[in-house]
């Protein structure tokens, strides 16, 4: 097993509030993480807030397959959201949020993703991470700053 992690920020124009109302939803994440093409809400694992079953698309060259995964939201205060993506085998995403006012009119989202893979997934499971968040953060910046 292998473990990366990587960080991005994202600077939308709105209330501290109304980034929290849509990071903390992960159904409304399927609008905007370029992965996704599925978000199913489901009773709440032990130790979850909630939880949700999460279709991805995923490409290897000219083949793209589809995945199935776990996801749940820990916890989630008015500044703070962690969650945790549980995908077959044994690959761990979780990712802890901090959302702060930012000044004029902005709001600062602070995002550090954690990935743990098998050794032979691991470069390909955080390059796809990788490239899926920085496309979320610039699309969460146009959609919460009314684009």
């Amino acid at each position: 097993m292998r473990t990366g992690d990587f960080r991005y920020t994202a600077r939308p124009r709105c209330s501290p509030e109304a980034a929290m109302g849509l990071l903390a939803d992960l159904t409304r994440q399927g609008e905007l993480h370029p992965l996704i093409v599925a978000v199913d809400p489901e009773p709440p694992r032990p130790g979850a807030l909630r939880s949700y079953t999460i279709t991805d698309v995923l490409a290897l060259g000219p083949v793209r397959f589809t995945i199935r995964y776990q996801a749940d939201v820990l916890r989630q205060s008015g500044t703070e959201l962690d969650t945790v993506a549980r995908q077959r085998p044994r690959v761990t995403v979780r990712n802890r949020t901090t959302v702060t006012p930012g000044g004029d009119g902005h709001t600062r989202i602070d995002c550090h993703v954690t990935l743990t893979a098998p050794t032979p997934l691991f470069g390909f499971a955080l390059g796809q991470a990788r490239r899926a968040h920085t496309e979320l953060a610039a699309r969460i910046e146009r959609r919460l700053s009314g684009g």
